[in-house]
């Protein structure tokens, strides 16, 4: 997908990287960004600075969405590019995250998938084509060892991404999942001392490669390339990698 001329929405835009991505996507020219984040002020300024539109909007509400999508589609015209991108780190592991914990992240990094895809896929179809860019993680593809709720929704992101692609292929849909590792916003890992991250990258650098990879269309989008390696190791040998996932966890636990 080139840019150009395109609508696009972002959630999560008053963060680093639905900023740098709305910033990216209007020196492509893109037609215009629509910014959407849960509290107003914050969404309407950052979007005043970039110089595109905000919208109000919690994306763990399937009506909210569906009026971001009905309101963008009503001022802008069709979304050419929906980037479903909130989400919030995790905390605890399993006896030590409580359900709450579990239901919240559920709710953030897939359902809100889910209802971005209900709300904008008609239109697309309809049209006979459209895409989908849903933010995941790193840890979707391999593992976050300190948080299991986070771990387990980023996979599950990923997961119904590869089933949207393989469902809605035919009707002109493409989709990637963005799956970062440390990237210099308010989410970034503090430390890089226990091996679970390739280094912390800048938001705008990490924009430019979500950009080509619409360009080309790929379906992962990995601006730490290492990434693919080890994900590549892991299908290899999954009991070997398991094995090696168990040393770096006790490892991060001495530290």
């Amino acid at each position: 997908m080139e840019l150009s001329n395109k609508v696009s929405v972002i959630t999560g835009g008053v963060g680093g990287i639905g900023r740098a991505m709305a910033k990216a996507f209007l020196a492509e020219g893109a037609k215009t960004v629509v910014l959407a984040d849960l509290n107003e002020d914050a969404v309407n300024a950052a979007a005043s600075e970039i110089g595109c539109d905000g919208m109000a909007c919690d994306v763990t509400d399937q009506r909210q969405v569906a009026d971001l999508v009905a309101r963008t589609t009503s001022v802008h015209g069709p979304i050419d590019l929906f980037c479903s991108n909130a989400g919030a780190i995790g905390h605890g592991v399993l006896t030590d995250a409580a359900d709450d914990e579990w239901q919240r992240l559920w709710e953030l990094h897939v359902m809100s998938h889910l209802y971005a895809a209900r709300a904008v896929l008609p239109s697309m179809i309809a049209r006979g084509e459209g895409y989908l860019l849903n933010t995941a993680s790193a840890a979707g593809l391999l593992a976050a060892i300190g948080s299991g709720p986070y771990t387990v929704t980023k996979a599950a992101a990923v997961k119904l991404a590869e089933f949207l692609a393989i469902t809605h292929g035919d009707d002109g849909i493409r989709v990637s999942v963005l799956c970062p590792q440390g990237v210099n916003t308010a989410m970034a890992p503090r430390s890089l001392g226990d091996g679970q991250t390739d280094g912390i990258i800048e938001a705008d650098d990490l924009a430019k490669t979500v950009v080509e990879a619409l360009r080309q269309e790929r379906f992962h989008v990995l601006p730490h390339p290492e990434v693919e390696t080890y994900v590549r190791r892991k299908g290899d040998d999954i009991d070997r990698w398991l094995t090696g996932m168990r040393r770096l966890r006790r490892q991060s636990m001495q530290t």
